[in-house]
């Protein structure tokens, strides 16, 4: 007589995924949906009207204003770095590599806190430079130019940690081929290692933009707080909240809760693209080897 055992064997195996995937999405139901939810709901609780004057409120508006400024500045200056840092470690030997690369990584794990008091030592008032500054009427803690510094410290590893790994995986045979054919430096970079890196490249500026918006920790040390001056998106939202305009505060988190959404779809559309594109390669790659071995049979 056959045991009944394997039939309840593979009936447990059949309800375990099922398990794992309701507590997963029990999870991210609880923990991401539902405070996305209440977001919207309390920016939305006293009418459209009210969601629109707390984001056109002057102290407001200017923080959405310094933000996407911030942005606007960081993002592209870490993706200029980004690039020639990651080209230079991928596809050249130098002395010193090994100390760039942990250069690159130090934002990870220094805390932003931390950077922001070190740029205070470094750029303030009592700080190393503070007199030299102070001399020549340069202010930087405490101004904007302070939040974009740090803001560019915090997200530096964003663009170049991502486009690292993916050159290193892709060699440097292209550029090496053509270089022989007669192109110049640059004309390899334009026409041959960039267009191989496009989509490693949005990724990380996606990101980049993204943390460059809700950074915190840092801005909120070198800002000093200052009113329709220094106070970024989530500044504000931290100051509207302690004085209890809760509904303003929600409203103006709520651009940071779609910004988070936006990215969110944008990072998975060019994971698509970019996963579609290598299966296409490897694809094209399959076909011309048996292209060229049925090419004498038909000879």
């Amino acid at each position: 007589m056959t045991s009944p055992t394997p039939n309840l064997n593979r009936g447990n195996a059949g309800i375990a995924p099922w398990l794992l995937i309701a507590g997963a999405v029990a999870f991210l139901s609880l923990f991401l949906i539902l405070p996305l939810c209440v977001v919207f709901a309390e920016a939305l609780r006293k009418g459209v009207a009210a969601y629109v004057s707390a984001l056109t409120e002057p102290d407001s508006w200017s923080a959405i204003v310094l933000t996407v400024v911030t942005a606007l500045i960081c993002v592209p200056l870490n993706m200029v770095f980004g690039l020639a840092a990651a080209w230079a470690i991928a596809k050249h030997e130098f002395r010193g590599k090994s100390l760039l690369i942990t250069l690159i990584d130090l934002p990870f794990s220094v805390s932003p806190v931390v950077a922001g008091v070190s740029y205070i030592l470094v750029l303030g008032a009592q700080g190393w430079l503070g007199p030299w500054l102070l001399a020549h009427d340069l202010k930087i803690v405490f101004a904007v130019p302070g939040i974009v510094l740090v803001t560019a410290f915090v997200t530096l590893p964003l663009v170049a940690r991502e486009l690292i790994p993916l050159m290193q995986a892709q060699g440097s045979e292209e550029e090496e081929a053509a270089v022989v054919l007669g192109a110049s430096g640059w004309r390899t970079f334009w026409h041959v290692t960039l267009p191989n890196v496009r989509w490693g490249l949005l990724y990380g500026v996606i990101l980049c933009n993204a943390r460059a918006m809700g950074e915190f920790g840092a801005v909120s040390v070198v800002s000093g707080h200052i009113r329709g001056v220094t106070n970024t998106i989530p500044l504000q939202v931290e100051i509207l909240y302690n004085e209890y305009q809760i509904q303003a505060g929600f409203a103006v988190a709520s651009l940071l809760a779609v910004l988070a959404l936006v990215t969110l779809v944008i990072k998975t559309v060019v994971q698509w693209r970019h996963t579609r594109g290598l299966a296409r390669d490897d694809a094209a790659a399959d076909v011309m080897p048996r292209q060229a071995a049925a090419a004498p049979a038909r000879a």
